[in-house]
């Protein structure tokens, strides 16, 4: 399933090859998602090792992992937008098991800046961190450190 979404996200942005209409359809996409609730724009849900500021809050519902997301820059808003759109509503499991590979397909970590790359990282990492989580609080992992 999380194939197909990044199928349609890679055809999307084939659509140009220059990188300022992707930034603009990477601005569009953060404008259209949903706001995080203000009180998880609070230290806990922020993610350390991104140049701008990024609020990740995620919960689990009927085995599913839901994210809701913010941020203060609107490249990195559409960003994650992204990284909700190929993950939302997944399994533990399937979160942690899914490649993202739209994102070198569509050549999204060569055209950001290493800072920028990093704060890409340290949200996919927050994000499989709550996948995590919830699979260890449904007994999927033994209790082995």
């Amino acid at each position: 399933m999380a194939d197909v979404i990044q199928d349609e996200i890679i055809d999307e942005f084939s659509v140009s090859d220059d990188w300022l209409d992707k930034y603009d359809m990477l601005i569009e996409l953060g404008n259209e998602l949903q706001p995080i609730d203000p009180k998880h724009r609070d230290e806990q849900h922020i993610i350390e090792g991104c140049q701008s500021r990024v609020w990740v809050d995620a919960r689990l519902e009927n085995g599913r992992v839901y994210y809701s997301a913010d941020s203060d820059a609107i490249i990195t808003k559409g960003i994650i937008a992204l990284l909700i759109r190929v993950l939302n509503g997944r399994t533990p499991q399937e979160i942690l098991d899914t490649d993202l590979y739209f994102i070198d397909r569509i050549g999204l970590r060569e055209n950001l800046s290493p800072t920028r790359a990093n704060g890409l990282l340290a949200m996919i990492k927050q994000m499989r961190l709550y996948a995590l989580a919830f699979k260890a609080e449904e007994g999927g992992v033994s209790g082995n450190k």
